[in-house]
């Protein structure tokens, strides 16, 4: 910055920089401050006009009555009346149509799969995970492994009536030792790995379609004799993860508890299974429900 002014009559403020950049002290424009003081003015009028001034339990309504919710309330209300009017038909047919008649008309199927992930959004993602893929100790949508079957019928039927699962604890008897819980539990995960024909599994085999009894439920060779509610033991999928308190515990922990205390069952430590029934908890239930189930099945597990 220069240290003398060479143009002390300009207006300028003094400060100059590479020999003749300074800096001018001139007056606004006429327009500048027109518009400067107007917005002063709009200030004033927007205070009046809209809810602004805090109070000390509540704030200043505005002369135009005006509300953030009240505006989201007349847009959503818009919204709906132009829905309403603009897929009357798809509505109607999803109304009218039983799930397998939607299900095959290409159409009538996308439009419900578009219009349902709000719904599956807001009361399936909790559990299920978004897209299907399940939460902890949550069954997975995305999957072909369906306990009460994977039919758009059965999975109408499972958001109407609800899923409550349930096994015995240590065995359909009750009657297996510690030992025998982790013997049946290693034959368990054997099935699921291919193994369960290995001669060092051939005690938990016993057990599992002997005192055990669960082959009763669960087949066999761990595939369910019909969809009941039994899983599926000879896939690689695990209906829960690790021991309460540990999500980490390997399967074959998780396989030992899940024997030694059951699942629904009225004891300590039991796990829970259970999908509450969607017939009052969804609006429209009847449309809704229909229209998630053929979402669900299209997740990529449907049967």
């Amino acid at each position: 910055m220069a240290q003398h002014n060479p143009w002390p009559d300009e207006g300028n403020t003094g400060h100059i920089w590479d020999e003749d950049i300074r800096e001018l002290d001139n007056p606004p424009p006429l327009w500048w401050m027109l518009a400067f003081y107007a917005g002063f003015v709009m200030i004033i009028f927007y205070a009046l006009y809209y809810p602004t001034i805090p109070l000390a339990n509540s704030h200043t309504k505005g002369l135009a009555g005006w509300t953030a919710v009240g505006e989201y309330k007349e847009s959503k209300a818009q919204l709906e009346a132009w829905r309403q009017r603009t897929f009357a038909a798809e509505e109607e047919q999803l109304r009218t149509l039983d799930v397998t008649e939607i299900l095959a008309d290409d159409n009538l199927r996308a439009y419900a799969v578009n219009t349902s992930k709000v719904l599956f959004g807001d009361y399936c993602m909790a559990c299920h995970g978004w897209g299907g893929a399940g939460n902890p100790n949550f069954p997975i949508l995305a999957n072909d492994d369906w306990q009460w079957g994977g039919t758009v019928k059965d999975i109408e039927a499972a958001m109407i009536h609800g899923r409550v699962g349930n096994m015995p604890a240590r065995g359909m008897m009750g009657n297996l030792t510690d030992e025998e819980v982790v013997q049946v539990a290693e034959y368990s995960l054997a099935l699921a790995n291919g193994e369960g024909e290995n001669a060092e599994f051939a005690v938990g085999k016993a057990l599992y379609n002997g005192k055990g009894l669960c082959m009763a439920c669960h087949g066999p060779a761990g595939k369910p004799l019909a969809a009941a509610g039994a899983s599926n033991l000879a896939d690689q999928v695990f209906r829960f993860q690790g021991v309460p308190g540990n999500l980490q515990a390997s399967v074959l922990d998780s396989y030992i508890y899940t024997i030694k205390y059951g699942v629904g069952q009225q004891i300590e430590g039991s796990r829970q299974a259970v999908m509450p029934s969607f017939r009052e908890r969804l609006p429209d239930a009847d449309v809704n429900i229909k229209r998630l189930a053929v979402y669900v099945h299209q997740l990529g597990g449907g049967q």
